[in-house]
């Protein structure tokens, strides 16, 4: 994979700006920002004044778990057949200035800002149809690093489906639910690597203090990692993080009563389920 086609389409998610939302993610770009410490994306419209939207992205910004039935429920009924579209607006509000600040601690380049402003592409379809798979099908990350970054991120937001799946290529590589139950206390964990561990500590600080990446846990990728294995890391956080959307609107639901369902990341990278 080209990575100028990876970081072509971070630009071109930063681009978004439809006509009938733009003040709206001016809002959400500004909120998401000072929710994370982090710089805010550029908006072409100056900002909204919507306090329940500002309330809802913040929270989705700080932890999506606990957004409230309440919370969601009125974030709903005020944006309307926008809720969908907005929603996207806020994940890549949140999420691209945490991977150029992840990119930056890892000593990438920077990712390029738009030039010019995208009003006519639909947001979800940018985000779920084209950046997730395209990330999915990366392949230099082994898949088992991958899965343990993965549910890590499903924990963190709570992700009910997330938490239910089993990667097919992981398992058979030699991912196991002995393995899988260290991730939540990795640092003592006996079962997975330095490798996975350095992972983790990444990963976390992308989710939870991206404005302070210590110098200590980008060595740690550093020395663990190619580049090209560095790259995948931060963008597969962001792709697993895409689950926020589905958590935020309560559609989170796992495809099984109980138990586990094993799927497989197919390889144009979207999952494809026994």
């Amino acid at each position: 994979m080209d990575d100028d086609r990876l970081y072509g389409l971070l630009t071109r998610l930063m681009a978004l700006s439809p006509e009938a939302v733009a003040g709206r993610n001016a809002l959400v770009r500004a909120v998401c920002a000072g929710a994370t410490s982090l710089p805010p994306l550029p908006a072409e419209r100056e900002a909204d004044d919507e306090p329940l939207l500002a309330a809802f992205a913040e929270q989705f910004a700080v932890d999506v778990s606990v957004i409230s039935a309440e919370q969601r429920s009125a974030y709903l009924s005020s944006l309307g057949d926008k809720a969908f579209q907005v929603v996207a607006l806020i994940f890549v509000a949140d999420f691209v200035p945490r991977v150029r600040a992840g990119l930056a601690a890892l000593g990438f380049a920077p990712v390029v800002e738009p030039v010019v402003w995208d009003r006519d592409s639909d947001p979800l379809d940018l985000l779920l149809n084209q950046f997730v798979p395209t990330v999915g099908a990366l392949r230099a990350l082994d898949p088992v690093t991958s899965e343990v970054v993965r549910l890590r991120g499903a924990v963190a937001h709570d992700c009910r489906l997330c938490k239910s799946l089993r990667e097919g290529a992981a398992l058979d590589a030699g991912g196991t639910e002995s393995l899988y139950s260290d991730i939540e206390q990795y640092e003592s964990s006996s079962l997975l690597t330095a490798r996975h561990k350095a992972a983790l500590r990444y990963m976390d600080a992308l989710i939870w203090t991206p404005s302070s990446i210590e110098a200590d846990v980008a060595a740690g990728v550093r020395e663990h990692f190619s580049d090209a294995e560095a790259l995948e890391l931060t963008l597969d956080v962001m792709r697993n993080a895409a689950n926020k959307i589905a958590v935020a609107l309560g559609a989170d639901a796992a495809r099984v009563e109980e138990g586990t369902e094993r799927y497989l990341l197919g390889m144009d990278g979207q999952p494809v389920y026994s």
